[in-house]
């Protein structure tokens, strides 16, 4: 009798645990159908509800309350923005202004009443935006060529100067507007084809992307020098995002290709730079920070692991990374239902530590190391303390889990942004430099070569490099594609940096002010 019992009791486990195992099955299952259908039709935003939104702010001011520290006297403020009025704005100042002046007839220049003549009394004004479509000119180059009257066998032809490829018809304002719309406007060779053709120009794709890879080659003693300037930096941030090159040697055409992307530089001059390469390996971000000592912020990808037991590096995590992945845990469980959700807790718990990086941006990395202590860490030591008890909890296959392992193996470099003041929260810098590449393959789609992936690499380089200066790009290549063939000094090259090129411009307009 006692043996049945022992038996069905073993029964009973048995079948608990496997009711316990179909049971996971079936909400893995039911978050795998919320997540499609998420991605489907939900949005794609990771903005929280306003439910959440309520009780983020009365957590956080709560929590605020509790964690100022009397050395850090700053407040937290919540700024809450207003829709600016709609109506017409003014044009801007610097925009030429051409003219138009519209009078009476002489026929009406004289009073309806008295016949007396109208004498002028002022006038009134009014502008319009006029925009002209493309304006093509040629440059024509008239070398005058002199001769010796006595020996008849001297003749001197004046030089032309350098230009950006030789023997071309391309002069460098073409060669600065192609490549803007195809890098910075993200229109494809094919279609400034048609355009040309429009205005009257039969000029093939396949002579357009010859010259986007002579520019690549043109610029490259400048690619160098900023991964000179790069290295030199305190801090550099890096991602990688995936291409498609056609014509890859011992890849099919279908295979995906990397462009690895590096943010950094001087304080106050940030260089973005862009490198092909067909591999994710972790050697190739060896490669690329060869030579460089200071910090480097990542996701949490494998390949940048190695970089933890660099002596000469400090390796820092993204915590926006750690936050999207709880924000997809809450999207998955019904909207009314997501305030209450056990993920959203983090979401809000993380939500606190960005109000602490938004009221502290404009100071000084000391200011912000100090706030980070005394606010910061106490967030964070509430965060740890709620994964640690509900992670035993949560099956570790389903997106909660997922999410909560992440959190839990990047911890050591997540929570590094706290032990110096000039490691940003997240490396949100380098995915906003990525964002005009992803844009720009969604129309051109793929490379056909890969010198014409490095080409687009570096061009790309410059040109991000030169917004996030606050230069024009047009502008600035321009003025590159001109002075760069005649350098020939290494002074030649760095005034052609664009943060001193930035300089130059600034002088001359002072000069002729």
């Amino acid at each position: 009798m006692a043996n049945n019992a022992n038996e069905l009791a073993v029964l009973i486990d048995s079948l608990q645990l496997q009711l316990k195992s179909k049971d996971q099955t079936i909400a893995l299952l039911i978050e795998q159908v919320r997540i499609l259908k998420h991605k489907h039709f939900g949005r794609s935003s990771e903005h929280l509800s306003p439910d959440q939104i309520a009780l983020l702010f009365n957590e956080a001011e709560s929590a605020i309350a509790q964690t100022v520290s009397p050395t850090v006297s700053q407040e937290i403020t919540y700024t809450v923005t207003r829709k600016k009025h709609s109506g017409r704005r003014f044009l801007p100042p610097a925009l030429p202004r051409v003219i138009v002046n519209h009078d009476l007839p002489e026929s009406e220049k004289v009073c309806p009443r008295d016949g007396t003549p109208l004498h002028r009394v002022g006038e009134v004004v009014s502008e319009q935006l006029d925009i002209v479509p493309m304006r093509i000119q040629v440059i024509r180059h008239v070398r005058h060529s002199y001769g010796c009257r006595c020996c008849g066998e001297t003749i001197k032809t004046a030089s032309l100067p350098p230009q950006p490829i030789p023997q071309s018809i391309a002069s460098p304002g073409t060669l600065a507007h192609l490549a803007v719309a195809k890098y910075a406007e993200h229109l494809p060779l094919y279609r400034q084809e048609q355009i040309l053709k429009r205005h009257g120009l039969d000029i093939t794709r396949a002579t357009l992307a010859q010259w986007m890879m002579d520019l690549g080659t043109l610029i490259t003693p400048l690619i160098n020098l900023l991964q000179d300037r790069l290295v030199e930096g305190p801090l550099i941030q890096m991602d990688e995002t995936p291409v498609q090159v056609l014509q890859e040697v011992g890849k099919p055409a279908t295979s995906q290709s990397y462009m690895w992307v590096r943010r950094g530089g001087p304080p106050n001059h940030p260089i973005i730079l862009f490198d092909y390469h067909p591999s994710r390996s972790g050697r190739v971000a060896r490669d690329l920070l060869e030579g460089y000592s200071g910090i480097l912020q990542t996701d949490g990808y494998g390949g940048y692991d190695a970089f933890g037991h660099y002596p000469d590096i400090v390796h820092a995590g993204c915590l926006a990374h750690a936050r999207r992945k709880f924000v997809e845990t809450v999207q998955t469980v019904p909207k009314p239902m997501q305030s209450q959700s056990e993920a959203n807790r983090a979401v809000l718990l993380i939500g606190k530590l960005y109000d602490i990086e938004r009221a502290f941006k404009d100071n000084s990395a000391e200011e912000r190391y100090t706030a980070r202590q005394a606010r910061s860490l106490p967030i964070l030591k509430e965060l740890r303390a709620w994964m640690e008890t509900t992670a035993p909890n949560v099956p570790p296959a389903s997106l909660f889990g997922k999410a909560l392992h992440y959190l839990n193996a990047q911890w050591p470099k997540l929570v590094r942004f706290t032990e110096d003041g000039r490691i940003p929260i997240d490396t949100n810098l380098v995915e906003n430099a990525i964002r005009p590449f992803a844009l720009g393959r969604r129309n051109w789609l793929f490379s056909a070569t890969p010198k014409g992936a490095t080409a687009s690499a570096r061009l790309f380089s410059l040109i991000e490099t030169a917004k996030a200066n606050n230069i024009e790009p047009y502008r600035y290549l321009r003025e590159v594609f001109t002075q760069l063939p005649r350098a020939k000094t290494i002074e030649d090259y760095e005034v052609l940096l664009p943060w001193r090129f930035a300089g130059t411009v600034a002088m001359l307009k002072k000069a002729a002010a």
